[in-house]
């Protein structure tokens, strides 16, 4: 009887997010700063370089020297219009891609050659969820969201999709759904009339997202019951909001970026790539 009471405990505490994974909080010291003027929506990072992301453009530089290597960019008129949060996996690099601020809200994941960048594949998601922010590799499935947005950008100036309705999915390798979740209120809030821009498993095992401005990430969980994610913490971090990446070559260590406002650029500071690592705090 003793033991299942515990038992009992030790679920409910993890229900509210108060189990003995969370007992240590975290927190992220920048070790690093590099200039990227294409750093203008998201990032991502493999071992040996960085890729900045904007929206009909990605630039490949080296992580040792912050130099670029090689860029992609497509035309303005093309049928790429909004590329999104990046990530890496065997040598290709997968770009959330939609038509914002477009309607009906489409969605795709653009595949791209890692060593040239040259554009290889694509997978449509049509206008089914919304707008896909952002993508990641996560134990053997595929994780993404796709946005809703309570800005005024749909028909008759009616909220794009709302925000309540951003969903995180996990899909199969061949991008079948799986399961979704909806994001918790206290989150969303966080976003104001934008939504989840980012999101990025972490090395201990939660997954980690950002929203469209605020200078912090959700430590985020998925319970065994229920169909929202759970919050872990909010994280301060030094970002902008927008697409954020854990460097899977250095455990601990999170890329992000920090968009130029209109007063930095006159003053000649333009868009930048931020790294930071992860230290935990008892």
């Amino acid at each position: 009887m003793i033991e299942r009471r515990a038992t009992l405990l030790l679920t409910a505490l993890l229900a509210l997010g108060l189990g003995p994974r969370s007992q240590a909080a975290g927190a992220f010291e920048k070790i690093g700063e590099l200039d990227a003027p294409e750093a203008n929506q998201a990032v991502g990072v493999d071992e040996r370089h960085f890729y900045a992301v904007d929206n009909q453009a990605i630039a490949k530089y080296d992580k040792a020297t912050g130099k670029l290597v090689e860029k992609w960019e497509g035309p303005s008129d093309g049928p790429i219009v909004h590329l999104d949060s990046a990530m890496l996996r065997g040598g290709k690099l997968y770009a959330a891609h939609s038509n914002y601020p477009g309607w009906p809200m489409t969605s795709s994941v653009e595949i791209f050659d890692a060593a040239t960048l040259e554009h290889v594949g694509t997978h449509s998601f049509g206008t089914r969820w919304g707008s896909l922010t952002w993508v990641d590799w996560h134990e053997g499935h595929w994780w993404m969201t796709f946005a809703n947005y309570d800005q005024k950008l749909g028909p008759g100036a009616t909220p794009y999709g709302g925000k309540a309705n951003t969903v995180v999915l996990e899909m199969t390798e061949a991008f079948e759904p799986m399961q979704s979740w909806a994001l918790p209120k206290e989150v969303l809030d966080r976003f104001e009339d934008m939504s989840n821009s980012g999101g990025s498993w972490g090395p201990d095992g939660f997954l980690y997202l950002s929203g469209h401005d605020p200078a912090e990430v959700y430590k985020m969980t998925v319970l065994k019951t229920g169909s929202a994610l759970q919050l872990v913490e909010i994280l301060p971090l030094s970002i902008r909001g927008q697409g954020i990446a854990w460097d899977r070559s250095e455990p601990g260590v999170i890329y992000g970026i920090i968009r130029a406002t209109a007063l930095e650029r006159a003053a000649g500071i333009g868009n930048r790539v931020t790294v930071s690592r992860m230290i935990e705090q008892r």
